[in-house]
């Protein structure tokens, strides 16, 4: 399992050259078959009353289902969702299509491999393979040098990128072409034809970028291109799912709500005439927690903004122990936090996002009982650190969406021009969410207390601040730096004493 590697981080090149696919999954023809655990965990599924699995297996199995392939999951009559907020995105990475120039460039070496035991023109197929790889690679290049995400539109009329995409559809349809004869030879080649045709329907597809509803968009790396197609909703797809296969759907969550309201989820995944129930928290969060908005924070717009709060925070860090996650809304600002804070030589370990994996920055931070983790998007959801190791949490800002982000602007101008407002409707309420998983990560346990910081001025002199607070746990607020040392102090003699 990728998550028990912690000697890798999550971004690591090398994954995808160890990592078995759908597209290079022999299945049953595989010498290992009898041996693998994905394989018997599905046998196991298929025997078993209760399926444990996450959300992105559980639309694997519906996108098969729909397209008549043989399930993955056996049928149910009932489907619990936790952590349901994260259903629309997810969804619509299911529904949607995304091609590779790595994907590309495998179905080539897989092609090369599978043909060297067929009787396939080794030669002929080389060179094939070659004009697909110069493709991708001309294709990278004519998108510039930087790494960025936007929109297609941007680029799709760009004589450089038109001749690249069409050569390496062309290259593509020419693979597809070379492989079909001999596809019912064996399992191997059977399966790089059919890669080729779905490669090539999808790269024709987002070149084009016309279907109404989807937002087309790319991605580019240091040597790799991803092109995308997604929905802008995921509404009807999920009704027709239902539809198709009947059953009960619970999603439970602790942020389905804004202030107190499902109308925001219930319209993105068209599930308006469903039941709804909010409960209160079994926290006493009046007693357990303090909500620290610092005074004389400067606009989240102004250039020395993440200077002056991390300034700000180091007493605070100091008051707390260590023992803080310093939550990110961007990777520049955790950067700028992270030399700050190194300058200022902190006597508590400092753990960093990006300078080692995932689970093991975790560990690390329970283990050493004082540490101050810095962490972006990955780290505001899904971590659960108990007990006095984590005693404080500072967010740097709303986490309002990148305007940037070319899904979330498309999404934006559809619903302004739908004559909608995309900032009261989406943007907003989207942004009350995370910083409510953002503050989750605080107070996991009856036992548990702490102070939670947003740097953000907004949540003050903005009227839609009072959304986030009406929509935050009901801790004791202040703006007082002295309030902060008294609580720490507290818990200290408290702690002292036990």
């Amino acid at each position: 399992d990728i998550a028990e590697l912690k000697q890798l981080p999550e971004d690591a090149p090398v994954w995808p050259w160890v990592t078995s696919t759908a597209d290079n999954c022999l299945g049953t023809e595989c010498p290992k078959y009898s041996e693998c655990p994905l394989m018997n965990a599905r046998k196991e599924a298929q025997e078993a009353d209760l399926v444990v699995v996450n959300h992105h297996l559980f639309f694997a199995d519906a996108a098969l289902r729909g397209e008549g392939v043989s399930e993955l999951l056996p049928s149910a009559n009932t489907v619990i969702f936790d952590e349901a907020h994260q259903l629309p995105e997810i969804a619509a990475n299911f529904f949607g299509d995304s091609l590779s120039t790595r994907q590309v460039q495998e179905l080539g070496r897989d092609a090369l491999s599978e043909a060297a035991h067929s009787a396939l023109d080794l030669a002929a197929l080389n060179q094939t393979v070659a004009a697909v790889d110069k493709a991708c690679q001309d294709l990278r290049l004519s998108l510039g040098e930087a790494e960025r995400r936007a929109p297609w539109s941007e680029v799709q009329d760009t004589p450089a990128v038109v001749e690249a995409g069409t050569a390496l559809l062309d290259a593509l349809v020419d693979l597809e072409a070379s492989l079909a004869p001999q596809a019912k030879t064996s399992r191997g080649l059977d399966a790089c034809a059919r890669r080729a045709a779905e490669q090539v329907i999808t790269l024709k597809t987002i070149l084009d970028g016309s279907a109404p509803n989807r937002v087309y968009w790319f991605e580019t790396f240091k040597r790799t291109l991803v092109l995308h197609s997604t929905p802008l909703s995921v509404a009807a797809q999920l009704r027709a799912q239902r539809e198709k296969h009947p059953c009960t759907w619970i999603l439970t969550s602790a942020t389905l709500s804004v202030a107190g309201r499902f109308e925001h989820l219930q319209k993105r995944l068209g599930l308006e005439e469903a039941d709804t129930l909010r409960l209160e928290s079994p926290f006493d969060f009046k007693r357990q927690a303090v909500f620290y908005v610092p005074e004389g924070m400067p606009a989240p717009s102004s250039p020395d903004y993440t200077a002056t709060l991390t300034k700000a925070m180091i007493p605070v860090i100091r008051a707390a122990g260590g023992r803080t996650f310093f939550l990110f809304t961007s990777h520049r600002a955790l950067r700028e936090a992270a030399g700050l804070l190194r300058q200022a030589q902190l006597e508590y370990p400092l753990l960093v996002q990006g300078e080692a994996g995932r689970r093991e920055l975790l560990d690390n931070f329970r283990s050493l009982g004082n540490a101050v983790l810095l962490g972006t998007s990955s780290f505001w959801e899904g971590i659960d650190v108990r007990g006095e190791t984590l005693s404080c949490v500072i967010i740097d800002k709303l986490p309002f969406g990148s305007p940037g982000d070319p899904v979330a602007a498309a999404r934006i101008e559809h619903i302004n021009s739908s004559g909608g407002n995309a900032f009261r409707d989406y943007q907003l309420p989207q942004a009350v969410l995370a910083l409510r998983q953002g503050a989750g990560r605080l107070i996991r346990d009856p036992s548990d207390t702490g102070l939670l910081v947003v740097g953000d001025p907004r949540l003050i002199t903005k009227g839609y601040g009072r959304l986030f607070l009406d929509s935050l746990p009901g801790m004791t607020r202040t703006r007082k730096a002295e309030v902060v040392q008294r609580f720490f102090t507290y818990i200290a003699n408290r702690e002292h004493l036990q």
